[in-house]
């Protein structure tokens, strides 16, 4: 909204080019953001699903436990994607909170604010997910990710 409104700061067809290319890119996110959080919600009824497999003979228990191990996966990757989608759309909002009109700054930070709490509560739902993989290596690999977008993240506010 802010990148739309009269009176912005950009003082180049530049500047006016790049805020205009920065709110389509956050109203992209603010869609795929609503799509994630369906997509979140599918990957948790995978998780049951699995658990609720057949464990009496061992064949059953491995292919429960296999089944239990992709499930955490996906349900690691969606709320992994709403974190790289806040992040994206944060460093977007960099350039609309430079160049948008002064007068809506408040909403810009609003905008942080609320990407801020969708990264972190993603965060949360990809360690609590994380707790239940086995394979070391992938953990590894995804708190580093993890803490990367948190980092980005965090630099981004720094901006505003």
């Amino acid at each position: 909204m802010v990148a739309g409104l009269p009176k912005s700061r950009a003082a180049t067809g530049e500047d006016a080019e790049r805020l205009k290319g920065a709110g389509e890119k956050c109203a992209a996110a603010s869609a795929e953001l609503e799509a994630l959080v369906d997509r979140d919600s599918d990957a948790y009824d995978l998780v049951v699903a699995a658990y609720k497999k057949p464990k009496a003979t061992d064949e059953e228990k491995a292919a429960r436990s296999a089944a239990i191990q992709a499930a955490m996966r996906e349900a690691i990757a969606a709320p992994l994607d709403v974190m790289r989608a806040c992040s994206a759309a944060a460093g977007h909002g960099e350039a609309i909170a430079a160049l948008g009109n002064s007068s809506a700054s408040s909403d810009v930070q609003v905008a942080f604010e609320l990407l801020g709490a969708g990264l972190r509560g993603a965060k949360l739902n990809v360690e609590i997910n994380l707790g239940s993989v086995k394979d070391a290596e992938y953990v590894a690999g995804i708190r580093d990710e993890v803490d990367a977008l948190e980092s980005g993240f965090s630099r981004s506010q720094r901006v505003v």
